[in-house]
């Protein structure tokens, strides 16, 4: 099976979770949505395990991919990656690199909470990308970032979750005013929000 038949596959088995949930991954479930055979499956992806671990970095994969062309990040332009990137620019990738998720997506971080190896992989990315714990509570401009993650985090919940999709002038003002509230400056005394 060659790269992009592996790709096909990943891609196949992304769709078979998001329509039927991580419990119906299987060989036979990607072979069919990909037209591939079981055999040619079982090469790259010698257990059930595997397929689900490669998933997991498949779609991470692609959520930091968005990640770094908000950053305006590319593989060519090894000058400006993402290490380079301040935290303020990495706190504003992350908000509009979050909005949107597929079921998928969202079954898998799931899913990844029981599996030390997968949950690696999705650790890596936020480690990479999303605001971390403040180290003090005195600390104005991480713990604003950490809010705007958090806020982040909410946002892609609902959409996620709920069934009454917002309009795309709501999300674009709500991400906004996310990636406004990460960058902004706060008081060192730790007194109330001011844009």
């Amino acid at each position: 099976m060659r790269e992009s038949k592996r790709e096909a596959a990943l891609e196949a088995a992304k769709q078979v979770v998001q329509r039927e949930g991580v419990t119906a991954l299987s060989y036979e479930s990607v072979a069919a949505e990909a037209g591939l055979t079981k055999g040619g499956l079982l090469y790259h992806f010698p257990s059930r395990e595997d397929l689900l671990l490669a998933l997991h970095e498949h779609v991470a994969g692609q959520w930091e991919q968005c990640m770094r062309d908000e950053a305006d990040i590319t593989e060519v332009d090894n000058t400006n990656d993402d290490a380079a990137l301040s935290s303020t620019a990495k706190t504003a990738a992350y908000v509009r690199a979050s909005q949107n998720p597929d079921r998928a997506e969202l079954l898998l971080t799931l899913e990844a909470i029981s599996d030390a190896a997968a949950r690696a992989v999705w650790n890596g990315v936020y480690d990479r990308w999303a605001a971390p714990v403040p180290p003090s509570a005195d600390d104005d401009q991480a713990m604003a970032r950490f809010i705007a993650r958090l806020a982040a985090d909410g946002l892609w919940l609902y959409e996620s979750i709920s069934e009454r999709p917002m309009s795309q002038e709501i999300r674009e003002r709500l991400v906004a005013e996310i990636i406004a509230l990460g960058d902004a400056q706060r008081p060192t005394s730790g007194g109330p929000y001011t844009p």
